[in-house]
């Protein structure tokens, strides 16, 4: 891809980027990452290749990126942006991967007519096997959401959506998503020792069926329905702990509760 990518931070989630924008084609020539820490930064030109800064203002102007990506913790983001909109302008977009910062915050920041768009990925990501969903300010336009796209389906699946308000339901589902499958696999240890289980058999047990379970539910072209369906005998032991499971103060009524908390504290967040 013949573009110029500027990555402020290069942190897990900057750093799985990318690794999958290198892997997919783009020259290292091609990228610069904004990294303060001399010691990280040696570390990215010796493993990628790829040129370092570290502060904006050591940019060349004239060199203007086709894509900005913000990939800074949320609170540092005010000290951060600002230092980019001197780019701003036509051909050039605006890429944040900061949870809970809407666009309106970085046109605050980076210029009302600036072309931005705000992104939610996931840890998954890490591994290639994440998803990201997009929201687009209204100067985006439709090569940068074409490229935009392109870049963050180097670590997983994307999808676009028209709201933004939808963004913080996508950070209550997907964004915190693993971390729920983890805490799966945490209380089915869990159950596995308090039903008589060596502590380590049990761990092990959960950690490969979450895993392996994943991987089927990847993999399979039917709905997950079905697949429960698929290892549910009637009257065995499978569908006895559904019936526990899938009770009217079951699974789903907490989950529906754990995703509106989850959302409505995004929004609480997003100010």
């Amino acid at each position: 891809m013949s573009i110029r990518l500027l990555l402020a931070g290069c942190g897990k989630m900057g750093g799985a980027m990318l690794a999958g924008w290198l892997d997919k084609g783009i020259e290292p020539a091609n990228v610069t990452v904004v990294e303060p820490n001399p010691d990280t930064a040696e570390a990215l030109r010796l493993q990628y290749g790829v040129t370092t800064v570290a502060s904006p203002e050591d940019l060349d102007f004239n060199a203007k990126p086709t894509v900005i990506i913000f990939a800074v913790k949320p609170q540092v983001m005010d000290d951060v942006a600002p230092a980019y909109a001197r780019f701003k302008g036509e051909g050039v977009v605006f890429l944040s991967i900061a949870a809970g910062k809407t666009i309106a915050y970085f046109e605050n920041l980076v210029g009302a007519d600036a072309a931005i768009v705000r992104a939610m990925p996931n840890t998954p990501a890490a591994v290639g096997r994440g998803i990201t969903v997009n929201f687009a300010n209204a100067h985006v336009n439709r090569d940068q959401i074409s490229l935009c796209g392109e870049l963050l389906s180097s670590v997983g699946e994307v999808a676009w959506v028209d709201n933004e308000a939808h963004i913080d339901i996508v950070t209550a589902l997907s964004g915190g998503g693993p971390a729920y499958v983890f805490l799966l696999a945490e209380c089915l240890a869990h159950a596995g020792v308090q039903s008589g289980l060596p502590e380590d058999l049990a761990r092990r047990l959960a950690r490969v069926t979450v895993a392996g379970s994943g991987e089927l539910l990847h993999r399979s072209t039917e709905e997950p329905e079905t697949l429960r369906q698929n290892v549910t005998s009637p009257g065995g032991t499978t569908a006895e702990a559904l019936r526990v499971l899938m009770a009217d103060d079951g699974w789903q009524p907490l989950l529906d509760k754990a995703i509106a908390a989850a959302t409505a504290r995004s929004r609480e967040l997003a100010g």
